[in-house]
């Protein structure tokens, strides 16, 4: 699995289910605007049933509901992770990245643009909230 770059300030969660997919950004931006999902919508990363809905329009299956991170090793091979969490105006939002352990290997696909590398492995520095599991 790859990491996408998000083209837009906002368009982590459809970077993330871009990368989940195996499809370039626009490519998942051009299906989220089919199902009324846009980047600039501030509840893109700040509720979930918009990238559970893009990942369903992937076939995609994810878990139904989100469980608290306790640690990198009881997560599943394949998540949605949401770290940065915090909240404005008593709404909580959160900066969406990929989980994934491929042959024993973990990594994080993080879609910000401004990093020196979108894999990352610096999971000291990453602090999840929560995470969604991604099942098929």
């Amino acid at each position: 699995m790859k990491p996408v770059i998000q083209e837009e300030t906002t368009g982590c969660g459809i970077a993330a289910c871009a990368a989940l997919a195996g499809v370039s950004y626009k490519e998942a931006k051009q299906l989220a605007d089919t199902l009324g999902i846009r980047a600039a919508d501030k509840a893109l990363w700040s509720d979930t049933q918009y990238v559970r809905r893009l990942l369903a329009a992937f076939d995609i299956s994810a878990s139904s509901s989100e469980t608290a991170f306790t640690s990198w090793d009881a997560l599943p091979d394949r998540a949605l992770l949401a770290i940065k969490w915090h909240l404005e105006q008593d709404t909580p939002f959160w900066h969406w990245v990929v989980f994934v352990r491929e042959n024993g290997v973990a990594r994080v696909l993080d879609s910000k643009q401004a990093l020196k590398s979108n894999t990352r492995k610096d999971f000291g520095r990453i602090k999840p909230k929560w995470f969604i599991e991604v099942t098929g």
